[in-house]
């Protein structure tokens, strides 16, 4: 059942998981919006502030992406429940890591937005050399 949530200045954002399709592991399978305006950030990736790689394999690269994504989502005035879609990217084609990665997201501060629609991919290669993982986001306001 849809279950609408509405936000100051006439944001609504509705989560629903369709009966006629599968269970999910916490995500929605339909995020309708209605907004004012859209925060669309780029992919982002495991970079710190200096420009290098964040230490610590995929855990800790993961951590700097969260960190990543709050910074910029509070730079447009937005935070997690504001997102309403987002799609990850993990080089790997282990379930295990892709596993792995939405666990240490939805046990975080940025884990409302891992409840709406939601893509996890496994994929060869992203950008920079060494880097593992990278998150693109949209949020509405």
């Amino acid at each position: 059942m849809a279950r609408p949530v509405a936000f100051a200045l006439g944001v609504t954002i509705e989560r629903s998981n369709p009966t006629a399709l599968h269970a999910t592991p916490g995500y929605h399978h339909v995020t309708k919006v209605r907004a004012a305006e859209l925060v669309m950030l780029a992919g982002q990736c495991p970079l710190m502030p200096s420009g290098e790689l964040a230490a610590g394999g995929l855990a800790g690269q993961t951590e700097q992406v969260i960190q990543n994504i709050l910074v910029a989502l509070q730079s447009a005035g937005a935070g997690p429940t504001d997102v309403v879609r987002t799609v990850i990217y993990v080089a790997s084609a282990a379930r295990e890591d892709l596993s792995q990665v939405w666990i240490q997201l939805n046990e975080s501060p940025l884990a409302p937005a891992f409840t709406s629609a939601s893509t996890l991919l496994g994929v060869a290669q992203l950008g920079f050399p060494g880097q593992l993982v990278e998150i693109d986001v949209t949020a509405a306001l």
